[in-house]
Order: structure tokens, then C-alpha cells, then sequence
């Protein structure tokens, strides 16, 4: 079964680092912008990051930028969320969805939540000393 797979939570103290993996599992990433979500506890789910398959052009929450880095690499089927500098209100769960087909201009985040079709389980990121 086609499935995101999503790996590399943690706990971290306060500006540490951590690197998320969203392997695509019977799932070829390549035609897909692939975004990263998160979840805290009592709040929605809201958009960190984003990139498209068809010139890797990446897109940031005003949280993430300076501190989080997306990548992809499609040789490993895998993208990737290299979080720096992290701050306790980093903690939730973290997903990875995939939206297909092309994508205007910036691929979408919080706004666009409804068009990414498939999801990963998450895993959790907890930041704390």
C-alpha cells in the first residue's frame, strides 16, 4: 500500500537540531510537492514548509524561515526537514503530505491544506530542557 513514512522526531533541548525524513514507501515522491505539517496540542494544523517537484522551489512559514531547511532527494525517494535553532512552541507532530500535479508560483501551506491528498502518520518533535 502507497504510503508517506515519516521519521527523525524527537526530544531536543532548546536550539538544538533535528532532521525529519519523509520517505515515500510504494510511493514515488518525484511528481509530488511535498510539504511538511505540524500539530500541537489544542491548535490546528498549520503549514512549516514546502517544496515542488518541478524546479524545487521551496516556500516557508514566517516560524520556520532562517531556522528550517526543506530538501528532497529524489534518488532516495525521500525529502527531508533540517530544523535548527529549535524553540519549545516547535513542539508537536510532524507530517508529511503530498499534493500531485503542478504548482503555481509557490507551493501552498496552511491555506492550501486541502489540496494535498496523501499523508504521512507523523512523528513527534518535542522541544524541551
Amino acid at each position: 500500500q502507497p504510503q508517506l513514512v515519516e521519521s527523525g522526531g524527537g526530544l531536543v533541548q532548546p536550539g538544538g537540531s533535528l532532521r525529519l525524513s519523509c520517505a515515500g514507501s510504494e510511493f514515488n515522491l518525484y511528481y509530488y510537492t511535498i510539504a511538511w505539517f505540524r500539530q500541537a496540542p489544542g491548535k490546528e494544523r498549520e503549514g512549516v514548509s514546502c517544496i515542488t517537484y518541478q524546479d524545487s522551489s521551496t516556500n516557508y512559514a514566517d516560524s520556520a524561515k532562517g531556522r528550517f531547511f526543506i530538501s528532497r532527494d529524489d534518488a532516495k525517494n525521500t525529502v527531508f526537514l533540517q530544523m535548527n535553532s529549535l524553540k519549545p512552541e516547535d513542539t508537536a507532530v510532524y507530517y508529511c503530505a503530498a499534493l500531485g500535479g503542478p504548482v503555481p508560483n509557490v507551493c501552498p501551506l496552511t491555506v492550501g491544506i486541502g489540496r494535498y491528498h496523501y499523508w504521512g502518520q507523523g512523528t513527534q518533535v518535542t522541544v524541551s530542557s
